[in-house]
C-alpha cells in the first residue's frame, strides 16, 4: 500500500445494517490510493467492532475527534440526513476533504450553507448513478451526436423502499423535516442519472402522490404516518433538446425491481438497464444501442461488505467509482467529481418537483 494513501475516516461505519459497511467499505478496499484509517459511530461497541471487521486502524466513539485527528485526510459522513449539516461543516473547518451521502442537507438552505462552506476544498456528494460506467458511455454517446436529433425518452424507476411496510429504523425516511424521503433519495438520483445522460433539466412538470399514508412497522406492529410523497410523474425537458417522461414507482420489491432510461432520436435509440431493488443508484446498470459503442470501462469495485445482506450485492460499484474520480481530483488538483455545489442543484431540481406538484405549474 502506498505511503502517500488518502486516509479515509468513515463516520457511520456501523457493522450492523449499514450502507458505508456495504458500500463504501468495499469500495475503498479496492483501490491501493486509499487507506482505511479510522471509523465512527456513536457508542463505544459498534465502533470498536466496526474497526475490527472492516480493518480500520482505529475507532472513535465522537465522530468529532475522527474529523479533530490530524492523520484524517478525507471525512465520509454516511449517517442519516438531519445529522449531516453538523457533522459536514465541522470536517470543512477542519480543512479536510469531505464525500457526504446524498442529500446533502435536509433542506436547500442547509445544502447551500455547506457548498458555501466547502470552498476549494475537495467535496463529493453521493449521487454515485451518474459515475456508473454505462451512465458515462451513455452520456458520451448522446453528447457526440451519434443518434441525430434525440426525439424524446422515457425512464421506469423503482425502489424497494417507501411502500406499505418499514421498519422503525427506517420510519424517519417518512417525515418530512427529515429530508430523507422518497423525492430527495429516490427521484433525486433517478433524476440525476437522466441530467447526467441528456443534459440539465430546464423544465420540469411533476405529480406526486402518497400511496401509502399508513405504513406498518413490522419489527414492532406499530402504524407510522407517512407525511411524504411516495410516487412521482413527471415530465421534463432537457439542455440536450429531449423531452423526458418519468415514472418512479416506491414499494416494489424484487424480482419485479427495474430501472429503464430509453432514449430515442433520429438516428438510432439508446437504452440503460438495472434491477437492483433499491433503485438506480445500487448496482450495475448495462447499456445497448443501435449504434456501435466501445464497452463501458470496468468498475474500479465490485465487492460486497463482510457484513451486509445479500440485498446490498453490487452497491460498491457505483460508490467505488466516485472515490475513484475524487482520488484523481485530490492527486491533479482538479475538481470533477461532482461535490457540493452538484448536491446544490439537485437539492433546487427535487424543490422544483415539489413546486409543480403543489402549485400544478410547470418549473
Amino acid at each position: 500500500m502506498s505511503s502517500n494513501a488518502i486516509r479515509v475516516g468513515i463516520i457511520g461505519a456501523d457493522t450492523k445494517a449499514s450502507w458505508a459497511g456495504a458500500s463504501h467499505i468495499p469500495a475503498l478496499a479496492a483501490q491501493p490510493a486509499f487507506r482505511l484509517a479510522a471509523v465512527a459511530t456513536r457508542r463505544e461497541e459498534s465502533a470498536r467492532s466496526a474497526a475490527e471487521t472492516f480493518g480500520a486502524q482505529r475507532w472513535f466513539a465522537d465522530p468529532y475527534e475522527l474529523i479533530r485527528d490530524s492523520s484524517i485526510d478525507l471525512v465520509t459522513v454516511a449517517v442519516k440526513v438531519p445529522a449531516h449539516r453538523e457533522l459536514v461543516l465541522a470536517a470543512l473547518a477542519a480543512n479536510k476533504a469531505v464525500y457526504s451521502e446524498s442529500p446533502l442537507g435536509a433542506t436547500v438552505a442547509e445544502t447551500e450553507e455547506m457548498a458555501d462552506a466547502a470552498g476549494s476544498l475537495h467535496t463529493a456528494i453521493g449521487l454515485q448513478g451518474r459515475l456508473n460506467p454505462s451512465v458515462r458511455r451513455a452520456a458520451e454517446i448522446i453528447a457526440q451526436g451519434r443518434l441525430g436529433r434525440l426525439l424524446s425518452a422515457r425512464v421506469a424507476a423503482t425502489t424497494f423502499g417507501n411502500g406499505p411496510e418499514s421498519v422503525s429504523a427506517y420510519e424517519y425516511f417518512d417525515k418530512a423535516a427529515a429530508g430523507a424521503g422518497f423525492l430527495t433519495i429516490a427521484a433525486g438520483h433517478v433524476l440525476d442519472v437522466v441530467e447526467a445522460v441528456l443534459g440539465d433539466i430546464t423544465e420540469i412538470d411533476a405529480r406526486t402522490e402518497l400511496l401509502w399514508p399508513q405504513v406498518k412497522l413490522v419489527d414492532t406492529g406499530a402504524i407510522s404516518v407517512r407525511e411524504v410523497p411516495d410516487h412521482l410523474d413527471a415530465i421534463a425537458k432537457t439542455t440536450s433538446g429531449a423531452p423526458v417522461g418519468v415514472q418512479i414507482l416506491a414499494g416494489v420489491p424484487a424480482p419485479d425491481a427495474c430501472f429503464s432510461l430509453e432514449v430515442r432520436g433520429a438516428d438510432g435509440w439508446l437504452k440503460l438497464t438495472g434491477n437492483h431493488p433499491a433503485g438506480v443508484q445500487v448496482g450495475d446498470l448495462a447499456l445497448s444501442s443501435s449504434v456501435d459503442f466501445t464497452a463501458p470501462d470496468s468498475p474500479v469495485a465490485t465487492g460486497t461488505g463482510p457484513t451486509a445482506a445479500e440485498i446490498w450485492t453490487g452497491a460498491s460499484i457505483n460508490v467505488g467509482e466516485v472515490y475513484a474520480s475524487l482520488a484523481r481530483d485530490i492527486a491533479n488538483g482538479t475538481h470533477h467529481t461532482p461535490g457540493f455545489g452538484h448536491a446544490v442543484h439537485n437539492s433546487r431540481l427535487i424543490a422544483r418537483v415539489e413546486q409543480a406538484s403543489l402549485t400544478g405549474l410547470r418549473q
